[in-house]
């Protein structure tokens, strides 16, 4: 009851807290409201990279998947502090272009995406979250040797927080370690992304292999799926397109011709762009 009686006293005149603004590209300044201490990061990831099409050869010993895009790193529900009325910077990351030329198939790369970034006026840089690799192909003879995106690498320079109290939208008093609803499901998570998928190449001319799926992004419970690998039945589907971060998915090869002038192979997807949703908290 003591307990009770000091959490309800300390948050006499607290603010509670602001609600979410998701950014999904650009760059941009803001400056931190009167009476706020802290800036909740429910959800945060580079930008995923883009895919390969995928190769059919005319009596190489086979053919070859398009591998998938890296993914960006993230941050999911992480709190740092932050000083009221300073002006902070963000920059949210695109998703990387993928690689669909017939003239580069047999070597070349797809596009990596862009860094997703946060720093404040007093303090400088607060987290990078480097963006998901392209993925890539190259051949000098035979078959092509095909190279998944890579994962994009989290730098978090800002101060955490870990402990303490902040009013709720709805005015409860709760515990900082109740945030956890971003992507992942648990409170104060960031990391790395994940590589690509990379299905490689299939043995006999005229095999059929599907594309190499996307690397899915946050990483943990909630992780967002990468671009699905196009499909080698029929004539065939694309490498899909991955969202909120994850990698592009590859394209597929040695496809039956839809018609005069088609190819044996499908194109890649695009990696996800990046994001960024916040929140303004009082923590004490």
């Amino acid at each position: 009851m003591t307990h009770y009686a000091l959490l309800i006293g300390s948050a006499s005149g607290a603010k509670a807290a602001s609600s979410f603004v998701t950014v999904s590209s650009g760059t941009a300044t803001f400056d931190i409201p009167s009476g706020y201490n802290a800036i909740h990061i429910q959800a945060a990831v580079g930008g995923g990279g883009g895919a390969m099409i995928g190769a059919a050869y005319d009596g190489a010993g086979g053919e070859s998947a398009g591998a998938g895009g890296g993914s960006g790193a993230f941050i999911s529900d992480k709190i740092f502090s932050v000083a009221s009325g300073e002006t902070m910077t963000y920059a949210v990351g695109a998703g990387g272009a993928p690689q669909n030329s017939q003239s580069s198939k047999f070597s070349g790369s797809a596009s990596a995406g862009a860094s997703s970034t946060l720093s404040a006026s007093s303090s400088g840089s607060i987290f990078t979250l480097a963006a998901g690799g392209g993925a890539s192909a190259s051949s000098t003879s035979g078959l092509r040797n095909n190279t998944a995106g890579a994962a994009g690498s989290a730098t978090i320079n800002g101060t955490a927080i870990t402990s303490g109290s902040f009013v709720e939208t709805d005015n409860t008093v709760k515990n900082v370690t109740s945030n956890t609803s971003g992507p992942v499901g648990t409170f104060n998570q960031s990391g790395n992304g994940a590589v690509g998928g990379n299905n490689g190449n299939c043995s006999g001319d005229n095999c059929r292999i599907g594309g190499s799926n996307g690397a899915d992004s946050y990483s943990g419970g909630g992780a967002v799926a990468g671009g699905t690998g196009g499909s080698s039945s029929g004539t065939g589907t694309a490498g899909g397109a991955g969202t909120r971060g994850s990698g592009g998915g590859g394209g597929a090869a040695q496809v039956s011709l839809a018609g005069a002038g088609t190819f044996y192979e499908t194109n890649g997807g695009a990696g996800g762009a990046g994001e960024i949703k916040y929140r303004f908290l009082n923590v004490f």
